[in-house]
């Protein structure tokens, strides 16, 4: 057996360009507009063949019990999905935060159905993978299609897009946001007009969670104005807290970044309209 094709599984995180609500469903959950693009960063996963019944973590994550992470949870959905009978040891390599509006929790979810789909050689379609997914979250689908993508829905129904692939100088401000607190506020916007992707290309869309995360966590707000600073448009990824520019190229970013205040982590990565994942199967 090959080990190396079990190890270095990439899980990219994600933005989201703009993040519209048109609505709010019966069962509460809000129907969405949004633009998913991947980026050239993010976790890093490995996995281990163990016989038997058996699917566990090798990282501790704080706060979540093993039987709840999302990658155990991929796991355990694919073998009741499929009856494959072995397990396996996940470890991941965490760098996304948690709580940042980047998608690590999802991405690391689609990166186990998918490679687990491959190493066990239980032969799911990348649609019927999706399909698992959204029970996991309603981001992991297009994590597990690895395609930048119009999203629709509760980002379910989504259709490709190929935006620009700028560098990014994205910033974390080391605030957690709580994604049901943001959803939950009275405030939100919850009945914008529906937009075509023509209106999204010309600048028409923004993301209006953004104002209910500033009022409720200043960091954020002090972030995007440091960032609208360095003379760019600034905006906040999904629900925060994490928020991005643009930049004319690699080396401006990089000395945004050199200018980042101390207190604050970020990183530089290249949009991607094709995910390292994607590619990563390419190798398989």
């Amino acid at each position: 057996m090959n080990l190396d094709a079990w190890r270095g599984w990439p899980a990219p995180a994600k933005l989201n360009l703009f993040l519209h609500i048109t609505g709010r469903r019966a069962d509460g959950y809000h129907e969405l507009q949004t633009v998913f693009q991947f980026l050239s960063h993010g976790d890093v996963l490995d996995f281990e063949p163990l016989a038997g019944d058996q699917v566990r973590p090798a990282h501790v994550l704080e706060d979540v019990a093993p039987e709840d992470d999302l990658t155990v949870r991929a796991a355990r959905c694919l073998k009741r999905a499929t009856g494959y009978g072995d397990g396996a040891l996940i470890r991941v390599r965490k760098v996304l935060p948690m709580g940042g509006g980047l998608g690590g929790g999802s991405s690391d979810a689609a990166t186990t159905l998918v490679a687990l789909n491959h190493l066990w050689g239980t032969g799911l379609t990348l649609g019927e993978l999706a399909e698992l997914g959204l029970g996991l979250g309603a981001d992991v689908p297009i994590f597990v299609h690895g395609r930048a993508a119009w999203a629709e829905g509760v980002g379910e129904r989504f259709e490709p897009v190929a935006p620009p692939e700028p560098w990014y100088l994205v910033v974390h401000p080391g605030v957690h946001v709580s994604t049901g607190a943001v959803f939950g506020d009275p405030g939100l916007t919850r009945n914008c007009e529906a937009i075509k992707i023509a209106d999204f290309t010309a600048g028409r869309a923004a993301n209006v969670c953004e104002p209910i995360v500033c009022k409720h966590y200043p960091a954020v707000a002090e972030a995007l104005g440091w960032l609208e600073g360095q003379g760019v448009q600034a905006r906040m990824t999904g629900t925060g807290s994490c928020v991005f520019a643009a930049f004319e190229g690699e080396h401006a970013a990089r000395e945004a970044h050199g200018r980042l205040p101390a207190h604050w982590q970020g990183f530089v990565a290249q949009g991607q309209n094709r995910s390292a994942l994607q590619y990563r199967m390419d190798r398989a």
